[in-house]
């Protein structure tokens, strides 16, 4: 029996040795970490366990499809009286990644960690790590099937979106056969898959329309054409009507360019606080950038939330760009 393979059967053990449950994903929730959240939900359920599910900030409208999607609590918004002994994070890289949740943590707390980062720094008690998975919904399916978990189609509904985002759609360079057998055999379970990708990739909002514009009149080619870049203040989504969430996405339009080698989005969700979205094309590893700025994520897309006005921020990601590509802005 492999390592990898032990730590999801004692992951599985975990779960049926305790009661009640806090489930943790990551800050700024994707396609994954929430479908993952989720699927912890949904097999705690089935052996008759009860789950307290948490997030520091608000969770994508566009997942409300998924099943106990509305049992997920906005730590920014919600106070929750309880700590908890038995702590399920999953598609964390890092303790920090968690956001801030230790108060919920009761002193004899454990946590099985679920995750599959290369920057995961094993903090949990424990690790079901396996950074060669295209997403932590693929490891999701896995536990499934080495805790002795029913497949059903809420819980595939969730895995498939999970692969599905994490992967752009099948179009990544992390879209591997297992990817494709597992997505395979979810649609065996009755997943519908036109109706998650029209969901989760191909409906948008006015709000990000109207934010586009104004991202798209801030573009900026830099570093010999190496770097593309889009900026949104906080000012464009208070004029807009929009929300940070309205903007997510937006990194894309600049990676996408012909010859860019690095996109970069800087959003001010809140006046001094920016998000930063980093995608790389083929070379350059931009987790490197992110978690030398306290962030984390992929070698080819990755992100940090920091503090300062848009121009401190811009001026700290490009400095260690100009290091990573040995070229200045």
């Amino acid at each position: 029996m492999t390592d990898y393979l032990s730590s999801l059967k004692a992951a599985a053990q975990f779960m049926r040795d305790h009661e009640r449950f806090l489930i943790i994903s990551h800050v700024n929730p994707d396609g994954d970490t929430t479908s993952s959240a989720l699927a912890a939900a949904l097999m705690l359920e089935q052996i008759g366990k009860s789950y307290c599910i948490v997030n520091e900030g608000e969770t994508p409208a566009k997942f409300a499809f998924l099943p106990r999607f509305e049992h997920i609590r906005n730590l920014e918004t919600d106070f929750i009286d309880e700590t908890f002994s038995a702590v399920i994070a999953v598609d964390a890289a890092d303790s920090k990644r968690m956001g801030n949740v230790q108060h919920l943590f009761a002193p004899d707390a454990k946590i099985v960690n679920i995750d599959h980062h290369p920057t995961n720094d094993h903090f949990g008690t424990i690790n079901a790590i396996r950074t060669d998975a295209a997403a932590t919904a693929e490891m999701m399916y896995e536990l499934m099937q080495a805790g002795g978990f029913t497949g059903n189609l809420e819980l595939a509904n969730c895995m498939y979106t999970g692969l599905l985002t994490d992967t752009g759609g099948f179009r990544y360079s992390n879209t591997t056969p297992n990817v494709m057998n597992i997505a395979a055999a979810l649609l065996g379970y009755g997943v519908k898959p036109s109706e998650i990708a029209e969901r989760c990739l191909e409906e948008i909002t006015l709000g990000h329309v109207q934010v586009l514009r104004r991202a798209l009149q801030s573009l900026e080619i830099s570093h010999n054409d190496l770097v593309a870049s889009l900026r949104v203040g906080y000012a464009d989504l208070q004029e807009t009507q929009a929300t940070s969430e309205d903007a997510s996405g937006l990194v894309n339009y600049a990676r996408n360019i012909e010859g860019v080698e690095v996109g970069i989005s800087f959003v001010e969700s809140q006046p001094g606080v920016v998000k930063v979205s980093l995608r790389a094309r083929s070379y350059v590893d931009v987790s490197k950038i992110a978690q030398s700025l306290g962030g984390g994520g992929h070698a080819k897309a990755s992100g940090c939330t920091l503090t300062g006005s848009l121009e401190q921020v811009e001026e700290a990601v490009f400095a260690k760009v100009n290091e990573v590509l040995g070229v200045n802005r």
